[in-house]
């Protein structure tokens, strides 16, 4: 059983590197079996969880209770471990280019610790080829070790989405691959120690990463269609749910929806893939056409209520609009790559003053970020745009609304929430 044998029977320790959104829950759900290190590079970070606080807000006080784990942002402390699980971001520049630095950077420093006989498991999302190419090279300059003869990778791409309290790491059917046979059945048994579906063997690492990436790739190219077509049936005076509405009568209509596409995900994996393809000589145009759209709605949206307000009859330099939502997705804290600022640029571009609002987002977060940090609720807007359908937001009436809006206010509502609720306010929606 080589390795595994010796985490079950405790003799082994896991190190997880990065708790973010994706590691934290990895570490603390090995840790309820098994011998954990969670290790990152920020010292405030990891103070909260000795705490039993989720920087992220992920998880609760309970969630770190009765867990086998040491939080550490000391390298020394890694030198205990042998089996290495790095979740850390893999983001993308202002160039839409893939930035290898935070993964490259943590196979360094598990490079200059790593030992023969030792495991390295990555699940940060990159393109097919990436672990084998980028990241293996400087494991085995930093430990002067050779690949598989001394040390064994793996692949498991993290599915982790946040803000769902349903579909968590130990209920979600795992995808694993190996150098080897024997590095695939050792990593495959030592997830499956957390993970109640199982796991799903890949063929190969290329195999699993391509998987991962296409998950969200695919996700993406159906919102944009979903955009695509929100724009043409606003030319027509359709509402786009109206018709999704109708075509989901059908049994195999796929149901995908418009809006904003953001995150660290959905927003970011399809670059890595289109990057690679481009390295090949390819150039995705389906991709690249998707990603195009979905980039675009934010200025849309704004720029559609612009032309309300004028239609309105208002000055719209000297118009006030109200923007409720200011994350990625509803009911989370997490503002990583969140197309609300887009909105905010396109009104502020106008000479609008925009004010926003949310029940979930950190205002000092948001100014650091994106240059806005969040306002109190007030009256007399000229224009509200509900941008992420919390669940806070999801009771409110017509009546609400009329209340903040000025005379002839108009309202946004992005996710359609309030389709067929409102009949007296001007309203508009995807």
């Amino acid at each position: 059983m080589g390795i595994y044998k010796d985490i079950i029977e405790k003799k082994a320790t896991i190190a997880v590197i990065g708790l973010g959104y994706v590691g934290l829950p990895i570490a603390l759900a090995f840790a309820k079996k098994v011998k954990v290190i969670g290790f990152d590079i920020n010292a405030e970070r990891v103070d909260l969880m000795k705490n039993g606080i989720d920087p992220s807000s992920e998880l609760t006080k309970t969630d770190f209770e009765n867990s086998d784990i040491v939080f550490t942002h000391k390298l020394e402390d890694l030198k205990k471990a042998r089996f290495f699980i790095v979740a850390v971001p893999t983001p993308i520049d202002e160039h839409n280019l893939p930035n290898l630095k935070p993964l490259l950077g943590a196979s360094a420093m598990v490079g200059k610790i790593l030992k023969k006989g030792d495991y390295v498991v990555y699940e940060s999302t990159v393109y097919p080829g990436c672990t084998e190419e980028d990241c293996i090279p400087v494991l085995e300059k930093e430990s002067k070790l050779k690949f598989v003869k001394d040390f064994k990778i793996g692949y498991s791409p993290e599915r982790i989405n946040p803000g769902d309290k349903e579909h968590t790491i130990t209920k979600i059917l795992k995808i694993v691959s190996g150098c080897d046979a024997e590095s695939l059945d050792n990593i495959a048994k030592v997830y499956e120690i957390i993970v109640e579906p199982g796991t799903h063997r890949a063929p190969s690492i290329k195999v699993a990463e391509a998987a991962k990436i296409i998950e969200n790739t695919q996700r993406d190219v159906n919102i944009s269609l979903m955009n695509e077509l929100s724009i043409i049936f606003n030319k027509m005076n359709i509402n786009t749910y109206d018709v999704l509405e109708a075509a989901g009568t059908k049994w195999n209509f796929l149901k995908f929806f418009p809006g904003l596409v953001g995150g660290h995900c959905i927003g970011v994996d399809p670059y890595y893939l289109t990057h690679k393809a481009e390295s090949l000589g390819y150039h995705a145009r389906v991709i690249n056409s998707g990603r195009y759209v979905n980039d675009s709605m934010g200025f849309y949206v704004a720029k559609t209520c612009v032309k309300k307000i004028i239609a309105a009859g208002k000055n719209i330099s000297k118009s006030k609009v109200l923007i409720m939502g200011a994350t990625f997705k509803e009911d989370v804290s997490d503002i990583r790559n969140s197309k609300v600022a887009d909105i905010v640029k396109e009104l502020k571009s106008f000479g609008v003053k925009v004010e926003i609002v949310d029940p979930h987002a950190d205002s000092a977060e948001l100014k650091h970020e994106y240059g806005f940090g969040l306002n109190k609720l007030a009256k007399g807007y000229d224009g509200v745009i509900v941008a992420v359908n919390h669940t806070e937001y999801k009771s409110l009436d017509e009546k609400f609304f009329k209340s903040i809006l000025a005379t002839k206010g108009v309202l946004v509502d992005i996710k359609g929430m309030y389709r067929n609720k409102i009949k007296g306010i001007t309203y508009w929606s995807l």
